[in-house]
């Protein structure tokens, strides 16, 4: 909302709506510097769309570096719009008058992806998963290998195959760290894991919704802020439980495989 604010747009919060409208003559937003206080994807994502069409040049500084964002700019590029930066930390956008109609493969989806190697982890299983982009996913490669998992590329896909897994810790980041959208999952196959682990949440406030519903599951976790302490357990079991948001949904329906 600040970075639309500061392409000159006005909006009005009122009432659990949000209302945004253009005030001046041309009915155009205007390029601007913006500089992120964090580097949010969507926000990221929001004013790249918002300044394409803008008259002049925006300037983003603090920008989100995630696939994603390279993904849509090239789209965008495909589209007309002139985008320079995507994947750095300061992204360029000269404004054009219009976007045109463009084919567009979007790239392998990194989380869900990983959601089904954690799938594969999680039941101790022998699966292939594909086609995936290795280097987005190297961050959670990292660490299921690292808890017991094997791995080999073949192709473009990606095999895993898990036995014995251990508990190791991890820490959310802004890409290329280990991703927020995949705590939760992650947290569900920590539950069953031989020993002590730790997840530590830094991205997001309040991404910690699934631990109240793990635990009727039969998972010991311990919350203390945004870190999670985690004791495995042999044998999770079944309970009536309650999804909240997406990812967390996901983590409670791989605990219940």
């Amino acid at each position: 909302i600040k970075g639309l604010k500061a392409l000159g747009a006005n909006i009005l919060i009122q009432h659990g709506s949000v209302k945004a409208w253009v005030a001046n003559s041309e009915k155009r937003l205007r390029g601007a510097k913006i500089l992120f206080n964090y580097p949010s994807v969507g926000a990221t994502e929001t004013i790249l769309m918002a300044a394409s069409l803008a008259k002049g040049t925006t300037v983003i500084k603090n920008a989100a570096k995630e696939p994603e964002i390279q993904d849509l700019a090239k789209m965008l590029n495909l589209m007309g719009a002139k985008i320079k930066g995507a994947g750095t930390s300061q992204i360029i956008i000269e404004g054009v008058n219009e976007l045109k109609g463009c084919k567009y493969a979007v790239m392998p989806d990194r989380i869900e992806a990983g959601t089904f190697l954690i799938a594969a982890a999680i039941t101790r299983s022998n699966i292939l998963v594909g086609p995936v982009i290795f280097n987005h996913l190297e961050s959670l490669l990292i660490k299921l290998e690292e808890c017991g998992c094997k791995l080999s590329k073949e192709g473009q896909f990606i095999r895993i195959f898990s036995k014995d897994i251990k508990g190791v810790n991890i820490t959310t980041q802004p890409y290329p760290g280990f991703p927020t959208d995949l705590q939760a999952p992650f947290m569900a196959l920590m539950t069953t894991a031989k020993g002590k682990s730790t997840i530590s949440e830094t991205v997001f406030e309040n991404r910690m919704q699934h631990i109240e519903q793990l635990t009727k599951l039969g998972a010991k976790i311990v919350l203390d802020h945004n870190v999670a302490h985690i004791e495995g357990v042999k044998q999770l079991k079944s309970n009536y439980v309650q999804g909240g948001d997406l990812r967390s949904t996901a983590a409670i329906i791989l605990a219940s495989l």
